[in-house]
């Protein structure tokens, strides 16, 4: 891997000092972090990644360290940020942190039509940068780090700064950096929801509307015992078992099957021993659970009826025109509206410019079909 950046190391109290002066004197940063949603039950921030001023500070998200001041600092600052949108949510909802502005240079990506937007593919064919793909993946809640794994995450900054250069050229060249703004500031308020709760429909994985009422007593037990596993091993609950797995089970429920030949139709891999018991026991309890009981699925929005025949009709014109509009522009259609949004238009015309960005209403708002002869 060429062109390797020098890095610093934050990892005790009191190194945080020389970054915070750093961004007091800087008005923009580019920023990326690292979490470990792919090992444990609950996601932590595992790391951040900072490029100010030419200098790259890896910061031990998990070290006892005050961040609060880094979080008020680093809100008055514009940020670069490549694929964002987790990023953003991540820091909302575990720091409660909102980025006053942005730079997101895989939307910009998007808005140039590139067909890879993914980080490692533009260093790649801009730079010829090669990341390490395995690290994307690694458990970054173990310590130490490993230098390989620090190279990695101090790459993901590096070339942020010139890659945002290199893309605000070509878009102000087509005339779009505006709407990347737009873009991005959607992002971050977006970002402000935070992740899903905890919802008590939450278990209705699949095609469980497909299933009759035994198989979603099932299908309600083995997702909840899958949790409990989850949440007591640390781990995120597909490495315990896969939806695939619970749905067979619901599906073999509706079947008439008992929970010893369930057991039998399934393979828990090298877990079995640990595991089987309790599921028996979810499986019987389910089995036995009167499917009235369940959580209600919440009903229809009764502000979204079905769209009429005329609504359709100018859905699928909408449609028509801005795949034509897309074209012409070289854009990913949904880029400027995507299905549900087309669909809300057709609903209620008057109101395309609370649906989409000020710059994709203009795009429709033109249109044979909003402006029919």
């Amino acid at each position: 891997m060429s062109d390797q950046p020098a890095y610093k190391i934050i990892d005790q109290p009191a190194q945080l000092a020389p970054l915070l002066a750093a961004l007091e004197r800087s008005d923009e940063v580019s920023l990326d972090t690292e979490a470990d949603n792919l090992y444990h039950y609950r996601t932590r921030l595992c790391l951040l990644q900072f490029h100010v001023a030419g200098e790259i500070s890896l910061v031990d998200a998990l070290a006892p360290i005050d961040f609060g001041p880094l979080w008020a600092c680093l809100a008055t600052k514009h940020l670069v940020m490549h694929g964002s949108d987790f990023d953003l949510r991540l820091l909302y909802d575990l720091c409660g942190f909102r980025a006053r502005s942005m730079f997101d240079t895989m939307l910009a990506a998007q808005l140039l039509n590139r067909q890879r937007v993914g980080l490692a593919s533009l260093l790649e064919e801009n730079y010829g940068v090669a990341l390490d793909k395995d690290s994307q993946k690694a458990n970054w809640s173990r310590r130490p780090l490993t230098p390989r794994l620090l190279d990695y995450a101090a790459l993901d900054v590096y070339y942020l700064p010139r890659l945002r250069d290199l893309l605000t050229a070509q878009l102000e060249q087509l005339g779009r950096l505006d709407w990347l703004d737009q873009q991005c500031r959607r992002q971050i308020e977006n970002a402000l929801s935070g992740f899903p709760r905890d919802d008590e429909n939450d278990w209705r994985v699949g095609r469980s509307e497909r299933l009759r009422p035994p198989g979603l007593a099932v299908l309600h037990a083995v997702w909840h015992w899958r949790e409990d596993w989850a949440r007591k091993l640390d781990v995120p609950p597909f490495k315990v078992t896969g939806n695939d797995l619970l749905f067979k089970l619901a599906e073999g429920a509706d079947h008439g099957l008992s929970a010893r030949a369930l057991l039998e139709t399934i393979n828990l891999g090298k877990r079995h021993d640990r595991l089987a018991p309790s599921l028996r026991e979810a499986l019987v309890a389910g089995l036995s659970r009167d499917p009235k009981t369940l959580p209600r699925r919440r009903g229809r929005d009764p502000n979204h009826h079905p769209l009429t025949a005329a609504e359709l009709a100018l859905q699928d014109r909408l449609k028509t025109d801005r795949d034509r509009v897309a074209a012409e522009l070289q854009l990913d259609p949904t880029l400027i509206a995507n299905r549900s949004q087309l669909a809300l238009i057709a609903r209620a015309p008057d109101k395309i410019s609370d649906i989409l960005l000020p710059w994709q209403a203009a795009l429709l708002r033109n249109t044979d079909a909003l402006n029919p002869a």
